[in-house]
């Protein structure tokens, strides 16, 4: 099963067969903003040509991104249909040439990219399936691994608090187990197929938990919330013309860095650059 461990297998499967459809779509149709901010990071800090390991591929939006701008792409995923995806995405435009290789693997460990081969490393994903804190430290020190000194590395996290957000919003009966798994979660941000469908397995941080994460191999250059007062009414900007969307976006980014903005935020992005 390519080295992947049991956890990792059921992430696979969960988007292979539960919500494959709903995550290639999503970027686009449910969550525009988080596109059109983690984008703008993207063509500001990845040089065009750069050698990037996408690690965690969704829809293959983001790999299409960087592919227009000439770089050579690794795409990486436990999802075999996610990967297929992706591919699919640059192929049907032309860009499948932009591939270096599609490797279904962990991103825990990257088996098959060199040491210091990349440029760029994007973990946009894997980081919030990655429940143990041993398996999320193991990720964050092969980034560093295939990283060229001085490479960038891209990781988005998933604010703790959106989750009891939802769940408030379902109206849950506040039963005894109910506030057992509640309070479970607040202490290790972990959650499971049973009480998050859409997500399955996965990890929730907190903005503190999650810079520490990278603390001790990068140096932080953005820490920043995607989506700010957007939240959950973010499909908005597809209903408004693209100069009306772009002064939005400029406050949403403006604000997103703030700590308003990183509390209001349902995903934040950590761009960090390697020790040379």
């Amino acid at each position: 099963m390519d080295g992947l461990s049991a956890l990792e297998q059921s992430v696979g499967r969960h988007y292979d067969h539960e919500v494959l459809d709903a995550e290639t779509e999503r970027l686009s149709e449910q969550s525009p903003v988080e596109h059109a901010i983690t984008v703008r990071y993207l063509e500001r800090y990845v040089e065009p040509g750069a050698t990037v390991a996408e690690v965690g591929v969704g829809g293959g939006l983001y790999s299409e991104c960087l592919a227009r701008r000439g770089c050579s792409l690794y795409l990486i995923d436990v999802s075999q249909g996610l990967l297929d995806v992706a591919a699919g995405r640059l192929r049907a435009v032309g860009l499948s040439e932009r591939v270096l290789a599609v490797h279904r693997e962990s991103a825990t460990a990257l088996h098959h990219l060199p040491n210091s081969s990349c440029d760029a490393a994007l973990f946009l994903g894997p980081l919030y399936h990655l429940c143990d804190l041993a398996d999320r430290q193991r990720a964050v020190a092969e980034a560093a691994r295939i990283l060229k000194p001085g490479g960038l590395r891209f990781a988005a996290g998933i604010n703790r608090l959106a989750f009891l957000r939802d769940a408030f919003r379902a109206q849950q009966d506040y039963s005894a187990e109910q506030r057992a798994f509640l309070l479970g979660f607040l202490r290790d941000g972990n959650l499971d197929p049973e009480h998050a469908p859409p997500l399955g397995y996965g990890h929730l941080s907190t903005s503190a938990e999650f810079r520490a994460l990278f603390a001790n191999m990068f140096a932080e250059i953005e820490f920043a919330g995607i989506e700010s007062f957007t939240g959950v009414w973010q499909s908005q900007l597809t209903t408004i013309g693209s100069d009306s969307a772009n002064a939005w976006l400029d406050i949403v980014e403006q604000t997103g860095r703030s700590p308003d903005g990183l509390g209001m935020s349902d995903h934040v992005l950590y761009i960090g650059r390697k020790a040379s």
